[in-house]
């Protein structure tokens, strides 16, 4: 599957899903004095989050644009030395804003993945934030997932948070593992092929 057939397949799953599409927006926030560039795919929807703005849909996903060179965000550090740090790049994401909460996005994650990309589970490990029982008990229960592929980490990894004030909250990624030798041990991150 190729770059443009990754995002068609996201934009195809999420809006069967009810998600209406929202196009990128600029690179450049016009509305957000406090970014220089977008640097997440929430960056459109921030006014959303913190109850400044109402929109006419409860569902919302997008490939948004981003760019990473300065502030929490930064990877430009991490560029070369990491496989996987990068300073442009595509986010896609769903969005709820009410709608759905964790249950419903780990479950969209989870058969998105498996069964739409089809990539084999046993390679798919989520991580939650460590003190986070309930996404723990949810990748397990709900979708199946041994609690043995279940990784928490700290608020380093599982922890986001748009800055020093304002919405922030334990979260969810799944990392593919290549080799079946990283996940286990946090620590070896670095040295890691993990995609």
């Amino acid at each position: 599957m190729n770059s443009a057939q990754v995002r068609q397949t996201f934009l195809d799953y999420v809006r069967k899903r009810g998600h209406t599409i929202v196009p990128s927006s600029s690179l450049v926030p016009p509305q957000d004095p406090t970014l220089l560039f977008v640097n997440a795919g929430m960056v459109p929807f921030k006014d959303v989050f913190l109850g400044r703005e109402r929109r006419s849909y409860t569902r919302a996903a997008s490939v948004q644009k981003c760019l990473r060179v300065s502030g929490k965000h930064n990877d430009l550090e991490e560029v070369g030395p990491s496989p996987q740090h990068h300073t442009f790049f595509e986010m896609l994401g769903n969005f709820s804003f009410g709608d759905y909460f964790k249950a419903d996005a780990i479950a969209f994650a989870w058969e998105f993945l498996t069964k739409e990309v089809g990539l084999p589970p046993d390679k798919l490990h989520p991580t939650v934030f460590e003190e986070d029982d309930e996404s723990a008990q949810l990748w397990s229960k709900v979708k199946g997932v041994p609690a043995s592929q279940v990784v928490r980490l700290g608020e380093e990894h599982n922890f986001w948070a748009m800055g020093d004030t304002g919405p922030c909250g334990p979260n969810s990624e799944i990392i593919f593992d290549r080799t079946g030798k990283c996940l286990r041990d946090p620590s070896r991150k670095d040295d890691c092929p993990l995609t």
